[in-house]
């Protein structure tokens, strides 16, 4: 299943809904919630089951997925299998996903981390500072936290002047975290992932590198948005592109960055040189992980301008007012963003 989280003009409702992307079309969750209970009017048993609900956010799904999981599958065969009607107390089942405005999928993540797992973007940007590579990075996976309360999704970006100098996109994938645990092994690490989306990390680059003079941080340089979406695309949905290994899944999934309609960035999930159950392992070591958690890949191979412009290929080009950054991973969709800038 594809979870959006998005809003429509048509709808009664006035506030953010859950949806299943459907090809071209959103099915609303809740209103198909309503037909999925009235289509059990028989068996009250299970009717009184799905009246408990199986929440109203993308975050609440995650939480009940154990019962909303096959509700939502019964849901969406039915509409494989066109048997649904087209309205259901006066609302429509389904919005033409050109009609949406997209939220991202979780606009509230409990936590949010961002790895550090593709060496080649590692290797380069430490090599364009005159750095050798550290011997640390196989030794282990590393994360640093950024602000959950900042996650935006498809859409404006907003950033006021400092944050607008030398600012960049990073091309990543994300993964959320469908159940608690903790202690987790890296053999165990896939049966906690719910899904992945895309991640668009955006950093203040001469806001980075001066505060990380202090060897503290990123904070101000990172801390002002992240985006996610469109769609958080479960697990299951990927069969086909994963590929197993010892230390977990690794995705066959390519990775394009566009500004302004020109390709700057070309990588694939699959070259992370840490799995996420290997990054999910380290992350819940004597710490609880809870549903809805994002966990970023970091930035794949020449996914930002940073490695970019370090590696001349491309020429002190940074985002700018009015850019238009687009990322598009295989099966996960295209986010796009565009830069505002507020005075």
């Amino acid at each position: 299943m594809k979870l959006v989280t998005c809003t429509n003009p048509n709808s009664n409702l006035n506030k953010p809904e859950v949806g299943l992307l459907v090809g071209n079309r959103v099915l609303r969750l809740s209103i198909a919630l309503s037909w999925f209970q009235s289509s059990l009017a028989g068996d009250q048993n299970r009717r009184s089951e799905t009246e408990l609900g199986i929440g109203e956010s993308v975050l609440e799904v995650i939480s009940n997925a154990e019962k909303s999981k096959g509700i939502i599958e019964r849901i969406l065969k039915a509409a494989d299998e066109n048997v649904l009607p087209a309205v259901m107390s006066n609302e429509a089942l389904f919005y033409d996903a050109s009609s949406c405005s997209f939220l991202a999928p979780i606009p509230r993540p409990p936590s949010m981390r961002d790895g550090y797992a593709f060496r080649q973007h590692v290797e380069t940007a430490r090599r364009n500072r005159g750095l050798e590579m550290i011997p640390e990075f196989d030794q282990f996976p590393v994360f640093y936290f950024t602000n959950h309360q900042a996650v935006i999704g498809p859409g404006d970006l907003h950033v006021r002047p400092m944050q607008l100098d030398k600012l960049d996109f990073e091309l990543e994938a994300a993964i959320v975290i469908g159940k608690e645990g903790r202690n987790i092994s890296a053999a165990e690490g896939d049966s906690y992932i719910f899904g992945l989306t895309i991640m668009n990390d955006f950093s203040a680059r001469a806001l980075q590198m001066e505060e990380m003079k202090l060897s503290l941080g990123p904070a101000k340089g990172k801390d002002f948005a992240t985006a996610l979406g469109p769609a958080l695309v479960t697990f299951d949905e990927l069969e086909g592109a994963i590929i197993r290994t010892p230390n977990g899944a690794k995705f066959d999934l390519e990775m394009r960055a566009f500004v302004n309609g020109v390709q700057v960035s070309r990588g694939n999930v699959k070259d992370m040189n840490w799995t996420f159950a290997q990054i999910v392992e380290r992350a819940s070591y004597g710490v609880t992980l809870y549903p809805g958690d994002v966990i970023g890949s970091g930035t794949c191979g020449t996914g930002c301008f940073m490695e970019l412009n370090g590696s001349r290929i491309t020429d002190n080009q940074w985002l700018r007012e009015g850019d238009v950054v687009a990322l598009e991973i295989d099966r996960l969709g295209r986010l796009e963003n565009r830069v505002v800038l507020d005075r």
